[in-house]
């Protein structure tokens, strides 16, 4: 390996990188399926779950990343909580399944520009907005390709953008306002005892989650984030609360201006560009195509921070042997790792075309099962694993009324994965993500066996993180 990362990142730069990563196009696009999931207005309870979900699981974020500040976020604390028993089987399949959701998370950004572009240029061919997500994947690897200091400030710059796009729209919404029409909800609209209500709450749930999803971006960027310890848990938890007042307004204003009904009609505005829809009607067309413009911007903004973060996540893997060799290595001039960035950039074109070839919903779905298995529910075990696993490792921040949060974070998981067949019908994403995760393993046990590591060995037990005995 040659060269080492350099802490430049603060809070401020910190929670711009998760905001802008977390309110890119999600919100724009998926206020129209959260609609469609609860059948009315009542659509505000999903983002209500999705941020109590993000909450008590940024609280698992918010330990990990304080204790074990490193380069790629999950890898670094699957690896130090699972090492004693599975050696590097844990981390392993980490990287394994984030070359994979993390460029799709990335790709359903954008899907959402080339979706709000069609707004601005309604006569798009599904061949051009299909070369136009492509120069947008290639651009947002450009202009990755230099020092993270530049991109810290150019993402403050297109957070600053995505505050503007979002406060404009809610301004319109709320200065067009009707309550009836956002608080009249179908009649037995919340009804607990019924099967569907929680099929859509789970559907829900599910956007929800990926619209929240982003407030660990900065973790991935431990090992360049100043004082990480004070740094990274406030970053993730303001960044959630942020997010959350800025959504229930959006989804609330949307609601009073826009009847629902016409959000469920594929070939009107609103089902496509829900946004752009609230500033035509409220403030005219040319005040719809500047607001758009700005969406097209803070769309982008979000999948180049993802891309920033994704790209750190098979470095560390690397640098320990725990992937291939070449992803370890830096651009000598710049410091970033080369071979990551444009890896996650050609998985992120390849689930665009995915995406513009069935649904957005579908590509949610997948993502969020594939995700939940190594990912989240790992990381919950790992905090309780590591909490005795290593009593002396420097906790600047610990979660707070432990374990309760891991408990409820785990629950929601739990229902978003299982559910995810019945809303995902002939799909089969558990079996997916069962299968992908299987094909991980069989990987695994190939690694090892030419690396001559565990279970072909004893395991390595390296401590990183701990104090150093005198």
């Amino acid at each position: 390996m040659s060269g080492t990362l350099s802490r430049r990142i603060g809070l401020f730069q910190a929670t711009a990188i998760n905001m802008s990563q977390m309110c890119g196009i999600g919100p724009f696009v998926t206020i129209p399926l959260m609609v469609a999931a609860f059948g009315g207005p009542q659509a505000v309870i999903g983002w209500i779950a999705g941020a109590v979900l993000a909450l008590v699981d940024g609280l698992v974020w918010a330990e990990l990343g304080a204790s074990l500040p490193g380069s790629g976020g999950s890898y670094v604390y699957l690896r130090e909580a699972f090492q004693y028993r599975t050696g590097r089987l844990m981390p392993f399949l980490f990287v394994w399944t984030a070359m994979l959701f993390i460029p799709l998370i990335m790709s359903t950004g954008v899907v959402g520009f080339v979706q709000y572009l069609g707004y601005l240029w309604p006569s798009m061919g599904r061949g051009e907005g299909d070369l136009v997500g492509l120069v947008v994947v290639a651009a947002a690897v450009v202009l990755l390709w230099r020092k993270v200091e530049n991109i810290a400030r150019l993402t403050i710059l297109m957070w600053g953008v995505m505050v503007l796009a979002v406060g404009a729209v809610i301004t319109a919404a709320f200065s067009d306002f009707s309550p009836a029409r956002a608080f009249t909800w179908p009649a037995h609209a919340v009804d607990v005892t019924h099967g569907r209500f929680w099929l859509g709450f789970a559907a829900g749930l599910t956007i929800g989650i990926y619209d929240y999803l982003g407030y660990n971006t900065a973790a991935y960027l431990g090992a360049e984030v100043r004082d990480p310890g004070r740094v990274l848990p406030r970053a993730i938890i303001y960044s959630i609360t942020g997010i959350m007042g800025i959504y229930l307004l959006l989804q609330v204003g949307v609601l009073g201006v826009i009847d629902w009904h016409e959000m469920l009609d594929p070939n009107s505005v609103a089902a496509g560009s829900v946004a752009s829809a609230v500033l035509e009607r409220v403030w005219g067309t040319t005040a719809a195509d500047v607001v758009t413009v700005l969406i097209l911007v803070t769309a982008f903004a979000s999948v180049l921070t993802g891309l920033l973060g994704g790209s750190r996540v098979p470095f560390d893997a690397a640098r320990d042997r725990v992937f291939f060799r070449s992803f370890g290595r830096l651009h000598p001039r710049h410091g970033f790792p080369v071979l990551g960035l444009v890896a996650m950039g050609v998985m992120t074109a390849a689930g665009f075309l995915i995406g513009r070839h069935t649904n957005l919903a579908t590509l949610i779905g997948l993502l969020t099962t594939v995700m939940v298995i190594v990912q989240a529910f790992a990381q919950i075990l790992a905090v309780t694993v590591l909490r005795r696993r290593q009593p002396g490792l420097p906790r600047p921040y610990r979660m707070w009324l432990y374990p309760a949060p891991s408990v409820v974070a785990a629950i929601g998981w739990l229902v978003i994965y299982g559910y995810a067949d019945r809303n995902a019908p002939g799909l089969h994403p558990i079996e997916w993500s069962l299968a992908w995760v299987a094909v991980g393993g069989l990987a695994f046990l190939l690694w090892s066996r030419i690396e001559k590591v565990w279970p072909f060995a004893p395991t390595e037990i390296q401590e990183e993180y701990l104090p150093a005995k005198v």
